[in-house]
Formats: structure tokens, sequence, C-alpha cells
């Protein structure tokens, strides 16, 4: 691929520039691909959330992760669980806990392939350590500007 300019030129480029544009695109194109197959990203994290956990979620735990990324917000969160619970994905009991029914892990690992296929995608001839790196610069202008984040 070409680079948008010289080196000594994206010396003095923008990062909040770049790093929105890298955010509208990644978040785009898989957001894009995840409602080609009928989803929402939000649906796809409660899917994982209540599966990887070691004992059956509460709506309240859910959201309470959830709600931060990409400033989705609890109420919204609440709204993809209920639509996850009407699709037959996830069945909510008597307490309150959320489990993954036969069509929700069925989809749950649908989702899990596209994922795949998307992180292959994203990471193309990108090396481990140039991610890492990315990630460890991103983290630090966070830091740097007084800005947080946290992602699981």
């Amino acid at each position: 691929m070409e680079y948008s300019h010289t080196d000594a030129g994206l010396l003095r480029q923008p990062v909040g520039y770049w790093s929105w544009a890298a955010y509208k695109a990644t978040v785009g194109r898989t957001r894009a691909a995840l409602a080609d197959i009928g989803t929402t990203q939000p649906q796809c994290w409660i899917l994982e959330q209540i599966a990887r956990a070691e004992n059956a979620p509460s709506r309240a735990e859910v959201c309470g992760v959830l709600e931060g990324y990409l400033d989705t917000g609890a109420q919204a969160v609440a709204a993809e669980i209920d639509e996850t619970v009407a699709r037959g994905w996830v069945a909510e009991d008597g307490e309150g806990r959320l489990r993954l029914t036969a069509e929700g892990r069925a989809f749950r690992e649908k989702t899990a392939v596209l994922q795949g296929e998307l992180w292959a995608e994203r990471h193309r001839d990108i090396s481990d350590e140039e991610y890492l790196t990315t990630l460890k610069v991103l983290q630090r202008f966070i830091h740097n500007t007084g800005g947080h984040a946290w992602h699981q």
C-alpha cells in the first residue's frame, strides 16, 4: 500500500484524525459484516460475555461490562439484551441470569468465525510487534491527554 505522506509528513499528522479514521473504518466494516448475517456488534458482545462467564451472569453484570464499549450506554445494552432474548439466542431465568440457548450457541459460533475472518483482514501485513506497538502508543496518547480507556 502507499502511505498518505512521506515519513516526515506523517510525523506532522494529527493522531486524533488518524485514530478516528481507523475507528470509523474498522468499526464500520465490522458492523456492516455483522449486519449481513443479521446481528449487531452489541449483540455479539452480549453473546460473548454470556459464553465466557463461569456462572450465568445477570443482566446488570453484562450491562456493567458492556455499557462503556464504544460509548454504547447501559440503556442500549439492555435493549440489545432484550433483542437477543426475543431472537431466542439468550434465555433469562427467574433470578435474572442469562444463558445461551442452543440457537444462541450456534449463532455465536457463526459470529466467531466471521470475527476471525475480520481479524485476519484487519491484521493483514501487520506483524504482532507492529500491532502491539500501535496499541501501546494509543494507550500512551490516552494517558497523556488525561483520558481513560479500558477493554476486556
